[in-house]
């Protein structure tokens, strides 16, 4: 579906027209040591760097994009309405909702739609500002997706892709009866709608929203031009008013120069993988991955493994970090695969009051009410040692899997610099993904050895396995 941009330099006029206010800053086409940096807040003024914060953009509540907001757009456009009310449950999260609604600024605005279709508002026009092109993953070719083999990004990517399929798959189920949608959307000859222009609107809405106090997820004009700064680099910070507004606020103590560029932070905590996926890049003197997540599976042999899996509710992984110059790490999953029937472990069918069946887990004959408490219960067990031993060998042999991984596409990657369809700069930024991720797993292999040896001097562990020892001798005797 076409889509023509509009120039940034008129995008102050679209501003003053809805009442956006300025307060010694501009938004203009940014290009820094002849890297292209796209559209970028910039001071028009010096700041002297109060003690307080400075307002440097106001913008009105009516324009920040919500779920709320969408809900309240729908209520005066009837073809959003059907949409949203076409796709169900998808369509109440405050991603379903902003997604459809972006979807429809852009066929608003299309050349390729020439029937009215929806209600134009101020968000038609602003979409057209927004770039042609955004460099996430989810638009890499085969062979750019290639140079992320071994890394956390490279399931992150798949499942990424594999998710917006289905979704884009969802909403031409639900909405090919809308006659409109037919027509524009679906049709072989008169709709235009693909799965790219899906993937753009994703990309559109997880590049640019802000979890806005007061208000969750949401995406707010103007103040989402503002580029990412870490640390002491970050100038502004986002924030609400007592009425709703999105404020652009210049920190305390924090002051800028005329021309000097206004930052915010996309978030210190995120790793390198979270800022390579989410925003395509990641920042150039960022030394370390920080954390990253790595798949985890219940083994084919486990006897449990299919009741485990079907009373799971959390992400079937582990999350990786740097801690203090060792290796956290946290997962609830990890759980369910070191302990089995043997340990205390127990399934069994209960019948519910309206006759539907249920599964009941049980943890050494008391009913588990909540499986996310399993830790802690575990932690009151006197194996307790014995239970951290086995996560930690799960936890190194899988850390050994993707270290692996990534060695041997090493020299695929290396080579493939300079290839036809790859990006110099997505190569480059890959490139520096596999050496901190190679790092914080190397870093991670080592810390699991030490402490799988520190676990096994545990009292507990000696026992456990002297008993295991004696009675497989007892076993083998008679």
């Amino acid at each position: 579906m076409r889509r023509q941009t509009l120039p940034i330099t008129t995008l102050p006029l679209w501003a003053v027209l809805n009442g956006i206010a300025f307060n010694g800053v501009g938004i203009e086409h940014l290009t820094d040591h002849g890297v292209d940096k796209g559209s970028a807040i910039i001071a028009k003024q010096d700041f002297q760097g109060k003690e307080e914060e400075e307002q440097l953009m106001v913008v009105p509540k009516d324009l920040i994009l919500s779920l709320e907001a969408v809900e309240n757009h729908a209520k005066s456009d009837k073809h959003l309405r059907e949409v949203l009310e076409a796709v169900g449950d998808y369509a109440r999260t405050a991603r379903g909702a902003i997604l459809i609604f972006l979807l429809l600024q852009v066929t608003v605005a299309s050349e390729d739609v020439l029937e009215k279709v929806g209600v134009s508002g101020p968000w038609t026009e602003y979409v057209r500002f927004l770039p042609e092109a955004i460099p996430l993953p989810t638009f890499w070719r085969e062979n750019e997706q290639d140079l992320v083999t071994g890394t956390s990004l490279e399931a992150a990517l798949q499942a990424k892709l594999n998710s917006l399929g289905r979704e884009f798959d969802h909403l031409r189920t639900s909405t090919e009866s809308i006659s409109w949608c037919q027509r524009h959307w679906w049709d072989e000859e008169t709709g235009s709608l693909t799965l790219d222009d899906w993937k753009m609107v994703d990309a559109m809405y997880r590049s640019r929203a802000l979890d806005l106090p007061g208000t969750g997820h949401a995406m707010v004009p103007c103040i989402d031009m503002a580029n990412h700064a870490s640390a002491d680099g970050t100038i502004a910070l986002y924030e609400t008013d007592s009425n709703g507004n999105g404020l652009l606020l210049l920190r305390g103590g924090k002051g800028l120069r005329n021309g000097q560029e206004v930052v915010i932070t996309y978030g210190d905590e995120k790793g390198a993988c979270e800022m390579f996926f989410s925003y395509g890049f990641i920042e150039q003197d960022m030394e370390a991955a920080r954390e990253l997540f790595l798949d985890l599976e219940i083994p084919d042999d486990d006897p449990l493994r299919l009741a485990k899996k079907a009373i799971s509710k959390s992400a079937p992984g582990s999350r990786l970090f740097s801690a203090g110059g060792a290796t956290g790490w946290e997962s609830d999953f990890i759980w369910l695969i070191c302990i089995n029937e043997e340990d205390g472990l127990d399934f069994q069918v209960k019948q519910t009051t309206d006759g539907e069946k249920e599964l009941e887990v049980r943890w050494k004959n008391s009913v588990l009410e909540d499986v996310a408490r399993i830790e802690d219960i575990l932690r009151q067990d006197p194996l307790w040692d014995l239970f951290q031993l086995r996560a930690t060998a799960i936890l190194q042999d899988r850390v050994q899997v993707q270290l692996s991984m990534l060695n041997a596409s090493e020299e695929q990657i290396q080579n493939s610099r300079g290839s036809p369809g790859v990006s110099s700069n997505v190569w480059e930024t890959a490139t520096k993904l596999r050496e901190l991720e190679w790092a914080l797993l190397a870093r991670a292999d080592q810390d699991f050895e030490q402490e799988k040896l520190r676990l096994m001097e545990s009292k507990v562990v000696q026992e456990y396995l002297k008993a295991v020892h004696s009675a497989a001798k007892d076993e083998e005797f008679s």
